[in-house]
């Protein structure tokens, strides 16, 4: 009866493809294997066009057994592969090309090109077989909140660069301009302080023209900008304007430079609160969203953020799974009697995700505004970075600079947040 058991099984194998997908731009690399390194199909390439991407979902279709791809993450090139073969129907896997890389080869050559790549990625279809997680329809939703994400921090980045580059400009002819109002950011990201300095850009178009003729034009400019008016504030910036020195003379040219700057970082305002709105729109929809924001200290940008950059949270198994893809787990490090107690972080995953987590718990640590965190957990890289340097830790470290009668670096950070 065994025997006749073992018969059939030879007799009729079960098949297993496993469709290595190499994706680049404009075209793809696949390779097709069974296990025990049956080459079905050697490597061969597919255009992203409909009509070879229609032929490649004919030809796997027609394969006998199961079929499962495998495809990297690389950027947007894997989209047009993934979106063909999951609207026909064929299981396909996108997966971090970390994990690609991460798999052993028995060579010790070392060969980088798209046949090879395609080969180690069909092999690592077979070894994980069972573990292959399938493109889903909700992963749509989640690429879009992740491009938006993106493209949050890209706009971010040029408001922060237009701000900087106003503030300069405008020391020069209206110098404090920038600290004269407290009001909070609007909804469309406009501040008062910005629209006050696109109407009075220089020091003598408060000083020259009188107390009264100025008050006229503020409070117009107030009814103008639907802000409100208070009878004692032009007073007090026209007595504050008679004490400024503009090094700057008051020509066209520089009333040009400070205005259009004013015109881009409005732009780059309004950028930022339309994806933030879409962001929170879009994030609203995803079965985690309650939970995430429900969580201390987690906000609308912040959460959105969060689940962006965290994609769908049942990949994971257990919560260290997070944190490692996160890259803020401790490596490990031993080895026979040797057992290293302090190591660094892995830092693999999601850059960014890393810098919205670390930064964000950093400035709330500090005990910096909730209004005011996100606005400087995305700027001053550059001080950022200088900070974490072991170097500049060792040499000034807090005890050396109370010495010498310096304040830390934390005591002078959060003074420059206060003013």
């Amino acid at each position: 009866m065994l025997d006749t058991i073992q018969f059939q099984l030879m007799e009729e194998p079960f098949m297993y493809n496993a469709v290595g997908i190499d994706a680049s731009k404009l075209k793809s690399t696949i390779t097709i294997i069974q296990p025990a390194g049956v080459v079905i199909r050697k490597p061969f390439d597919v255009l992203h066009t409909s009509d070879e991407l229609n032929t490649l979902v004919t030809y796997l279709k027609s394969l006998e057994g199961e079929i499962r791809a495998v495809i990297e993450c690389t950027g947007r090139y894997h989209e047009p592969v993934v979106k063909s073969l999951s609207e026909a129907g064929i299981f396909i896997s996108a997966v971090n090309p970390k994990l690609i890389k991460g798999q052993k080869q028995n060579t010790l050559r070392k060969v980088k090109s798209d046949p090879a790549d395609a080969r180690k990625i069909a092999k690592y279809a077979l070894d994980n077989w069972a573990e292959l997680r399938e493109y889903s329809s909700m992963d749509t939703t989640r690429e879009q909140l992740k491009t938006l994400n993106s493209q949050f921090t890209f706009f971010m980045k040029q408001k922060v660069a237009a701000k900087t580059n106003l503030i300069s400009l405008l020391d020069n002819t209206y110098p404090g301009v920038n600290k004269l109002f407290d009001s909070p950011t609007r909804d469309d990201g406009s501040e008062k302080w910005v629209d006050y300095a696109y109407s009075f850009w220089y020091v003598d178009c408060v000083r020259k023209i009188g107390l009264k003729a100025f008050t006229e034009r503020y409070e117009a400019f107030c009814k103008k900008h639907h802000y409100n008016y208070q009878k004692n504030k032009p007073a007090l910036l026209f007595e504050e304007s008679k004490q400024l020195v503009a090094v700057f003379p008051k020509e066209k040219s520089y009333k040009l430079l400070i205005q259009q700057s004013i015109q881009q970082l409005r732009l780059a305002s309004e950028h930022i609160e339309i994806i933030r709105k879409e962001m929170n729109e879009l994030v609203s929809t995803l079965p985690e969203y309650e939970i995430v924001m429900s969580m201390y200290g987690v906000g609308e940008t912040y959460g959105s953020q969060l689940i962006a950059e965290i994609g769908d949270v049942s990949r994971f198994t257990h919560r260290e799974a997070i944190t490692a893809f996160a890259g803020v787990d401790p490596g490990v490090n031993e080895s026979g009697q040797f057992k290293q107690r302090s190591n660094r972080a892995s830092k693999n995953g999601s850059t960014r995700l890393r810098k919205v987590k670390t930064r964000y718990r950093k400035l709330k640590e500090l005990g910096m505004k909730e209004e005011y965190i996100q606005w400087h957990a995305a700027m001053r890289q550059g001080i950022w970075n200088c900070s974490s340097n072991r170097m500049v830790q060792f040499a000034l470290n807090n005890a050396k600079l109370r010495e010498w009668g310096y304040p830390t670096f934390t005591e002078f950070y959060l003074k420059i947040c206060e003013n």
